[in-house]
C-alpha cells in the first residue's frame, strides 16, 4: 500500500473572494492557476507535485478558525525562490511570523499568517 500525505491540504476562510485575491497573488507568479471548487471554495492545483490547496469556507456555517499549532509548508527548490514568495506574501498582506533564514542544515524557511491568521511556511528543504 503506498499514500502520498501531501496531496490535498485545505485551510478556512471567512472572506473567500480576499483570500482568492491573496493566494493568486502568491501562485500566479509561479504559474499556478486557481480555480472555484464551488461557491465556499477555490482551489490551486501545482502540477509538478500533484497537489491541491484549497481555501474554504467552513460547511459547517461556523466561523473559520485558527489551529493552534496547525501549519501548512509549501516547499520551493531554492532559498531565493523562498525569499521571493515570502515578501510577496508579506506585500499582499499577509502578517510575518520568521523572516526566512536557516533553521537547520537541511532546512530554510519563512513563517507567515495569511488574512484569515491561517500559519504557512515557505521553505527549501535539504
Amino acid at each position: 500500500m503506498a499514500a502520498n500525505i501531501g496531496g490535498y491540504i485545505s485551510i478556512g476562510t471567512n472572506d473567500l473572494e480576499a483570500a482568492r485575491e491573496f493566494y493568486n497573488s502568491l501562485f500566479e507568479p509561479m504559474g499556478v492557476k486557481g480555480f472555484r471548487g464551488n461557491d465556499r471554495s477555490y482551489f490551486y492545483r501545482f502540477k509538478e507535485s500533484d497537489t491541491y490547496f484549497a481555501v474554504f469556507i467552513p460547511f459547517d456555517g461556523n466561523e473559520a478558525t485558527v489551529g493552534n499549532g496547525s501549519m501548512t509548508g509549501i516547499t520551493f527548490d531554492s532559498i531565493e525562490e523562498v525569499d521571493q514568495i515570502y515578501q510577496r506574501a508579506i506585500e499582499a498582506g499577509a502578517i510575518a511570523e520568521g523572516e526566512p533564514e536557516q533553521k537547520m542544515e537541511t532546512f530554510y524557511g519563512g513563517y507567515i499568517r495569511d488574512l484569515d491568521g491561517n500559519k504557512l511556511v515557505f521553505c527549501k528543504m535539504g
